[in-house]
């Protein structure tokens, strides 16, 4: 909450300063901003005012802030770059941001940076562009500290010193064997109160485990949250050292994931530009309003097969809308427990039966429930207690059926390699629309007429 009013209280102080045409405090603003805060003024502003606000940005941060802004802005941004300039803003980059950066670069302007690479930081670059971005080895940066085990802490303390640096969000040190393996951790801390004369191998730690190159990100979050870490190595298929994740690395994911899961329930994509020419933000959103329509016209047509039953019995149509809706909503809770399950790896075969009966006997417990109210509530209304039951029947079938399909939709999707997120929302719907009408109807025509 705060760092979202800190944004909002930084775009209205430098609107004004915009405004009223003091440039060189808006400049001085801009130059004092993390390059995460200017990325978020960035994507806050309008096209026009973002072109006059990226002119201020320091050169020397212009990387880091492409790295933050969604990737439509991103590329909007560098469209209007030249080559010169990216390839200036590409210099002292961590190698993991470098590799996102690269991916949005034109294939001439990557190449240049290629080349501009000594042949280290060459091959280092290589190594993070080698994994997929949304594994550990594409989220590492290559940039670690490693050291012997039969070494005293008085020779890695001078060995640290004669580096002179340390790489940002450094907890620990990589202890490794001639080979570049694995062996432990040496935790800063412990540096510092142990005697110098101990071996590095008699106080390292081995409790942090390595995490494959390979692992999906999904995962080193789930490694990271689970095991309270900091940071931890990153070593490929013989067990070597290549890199390292931070935590900063894995609050990036988190926040990606939330925002993909949220704009993906309504058919969007979060690197969405918000300021986005209005055709092409319609065309984007044209897509899921054309699926949505088809879903309609197909409840529609279940409601047009018993036309004759509802010009029969006039208070059908008043009543049509309770059922699908009740059943949309617990649906939806199902829908959401479950795809939260899939994100965070607590579903299997193991247990899928067991939460299944769970999901079903809490929809049969919710529609006897609200059966019961809204079959009163209908009889105190039309005075007819035949039209309550039919209403209280279809509820009752309606939930069941949306808890069912709340737990079987994002499965299925995942089986067969849709975003649950994505396209769950709009299945659950038609089948609630669709199973909904088809009971209220079918069962207001087999009993009322």
């Amino acid at each position: 909450m705060e760092a979202r009013e800190h944004t909002q209280a930084n775009l209205k102080l430098l609107r004004e300063r915009l405004d009223s045409g003091r440039m060189r405090s808006a400049r001085l603003m801009i130059h004092s901003l993390h390059p995460a805060e200017i990325a978020r003024l960035l994507e806050s502003m309008p096209l026009r005012e973002r072109a006059l606000l990226w002119e201020m940005v320091d050169p020397e941060d212009e990387g880091d802030v492409l790295v933050e802004v969604a990737d439509e802005v991103r590329d909007g941004l560098i469209e209007g770059m030249e080559t010169k300039q990216l390839i200036a803003a590409t210099e002292g980059m961590a190698f993991d941001d470098l590799a996102d950066l690269l991916a949005d670069l034109p294939e001439a302007v990557t190449q240049q940076v290629l080349q501009s690479l000594d042949a280290l930081d060459h091959e280092r670059l290589q190594q993070v562009l080698a994994y997929d971005e949304n594994c550990a080895g594409g989220l590492m940066n290559v940039d670690i500290v490693t050291v012997r085990p039969d070494v005293t802490l008085e020779v890695v303390t001078r060995y640290l010193r004669a580096r002179g640096e340390m790489p940002d969000g450094t907890d620990l040190i990589f202890v490794v064997n001639r080979d570049n393996e694995y062996v432990g951790s040496l935790f800063l801390s412990r540096l510092l109160i142990h005697d110098p004369e101990d071996l590095v191998s008699s106080v390292m730690s081995t409790d942090v485990m390595p995490i494959p190159a390979h692992t999906p990100s999904a995962q080193v979050v789930w490694e990271f949250e689970n095991r309270d870490l900091l940071s931890a190595p990153v070593v490929d298929d013989n067990y070597r050292v290549v890199g390292r994740i931070t935590v900063d690395d894995i609050v990036d994911v988190i926040r990606d994931e939330a925002e993909h899961s949220f704009m993906s329930a309504a058919g969007l994509d979060e690197e969405d530009d918000m300021f986005a020419p209005v055709f092409k933000s319609a065309s984007r959103r044209a897509l899921w309003l054309g699926v949505n329509l088809g879903t309609a016209f197909l409840a529609a047509a279940v409601v047009d097969l018993f036309q004759t039953t509802i010009d029969k019995i006039v208070l059908l149509a008043v009543l049509m809308p309770v059922v699908p809706s009740m059943g949309g909503v617990a649906g939806t809770q199902s829908l959401t427990v479950i795809t939260r399950a899939i994100a965070l790896g607590q579903i299997d075969k193991s247990n899928a039966k067991g939460i299944l009966k769970k999901e079903l006997a809490v929809g049969i417990l919710n529609g006897i429930g609200w059966s019961i109210v809204v079959a009163t509530l209908t009889y105190l209304w039309f005075g007819d207690w035949r039209i309550g039951g039919v209403i209280a029947a279809a509820m009752i079938i309606n939930l069941i059926v949306a808890a069912a399909a709340g737990f079987g939709i994002p499965l299925l999707l995942k089986r067969i390699r849709i975003d649950p997120a994505l396209a769950g929302g709009v299945v659950l719907t038609t089948v609630t629309d669709v199973v909904g009408y088809m009971a209220f109807l079918g069962l207001g025509a087999a009993l009322l007429l």
